[in-house]
């Protein structure tokens, strides 16, 4: 797993030992990013973040800031390594997603593209509990990328921008519009 573009383009990224996380691959990764285009000066969350690859790749290719959640101790340890590595900043929390996202929420945080990459045993336990606590952290005009198994998608209410399927991995695009 590597770096696909931008500033750090090549470098390579740790994954969290065991089966427990499942990094996106560089193929979906680099498809992805074509479709999302420019995220220069974005504020990037990513949530069941794992190694971190997508905040990664998003702040090598310009995103102001990015803040990290997972709830694995494991996987937290290894998003630290890949910052670490490549002397990048970034907020990284170690707790479940729905805690940080009632956080943000008391906060007042928006953010302009959330990645949400939930193990794919759990999309349809945290389906509504996304749905619900998602849209009040998101910015106007905000970006979703939600990624499932084709076979258990992860659906929310905004506009779909885009769906796409790579393998057995299903990418969908949303926008937040608030009118």
């Amino acid at each position: 797993m590597r770096v696909i573009a931008g500033e750090y383009r090549g470098r390579p990224l740790l994954a969290p030992r065991g089966r427990a996380t499942r990094p996106t691959s560089d193929r979906v990764r680099e498809a992805l990013f074509s479709i999302l285009f420019d995220v220069q000066g974005t504020i990037v969350l990513d949530l069941f973040s794992g190694s971190g690859a997508l905040a990664i790749e998003s702040l090598s290719r310009g995103a102001a800031k990015a803040t990290l959640v997972d709830s694995s101790a494991a996987a937290v340890a290894a998003i630290r390594r890949n910052l670490d590595a490549l002397r990048l900043e970034a907020e990284v929390r170690c707790m479940p997603v729905h805690s940080f996202l009632a956080t943000a929420l008391k906060d007042g945080r928006q953010y302009d593209l959330v990645f949400v990459d939930p193990p794919y045993d759990r999309v349809g336990r945290l389906r509504d509990e996304l749905r619900a606590a998602l849209v009040p952290v998101l910015s106007p005009g905000a970006r979703v990328v939600a990624e499932s198994d084709r076979r258990s998608t992860l659906t929310l209410d905004l506009p779909l921008l885009t769906d796409r399927t790579y393998g057995d991995t299903r990418i969908q695009i949303y926008c937040h519009d608030p009118r």
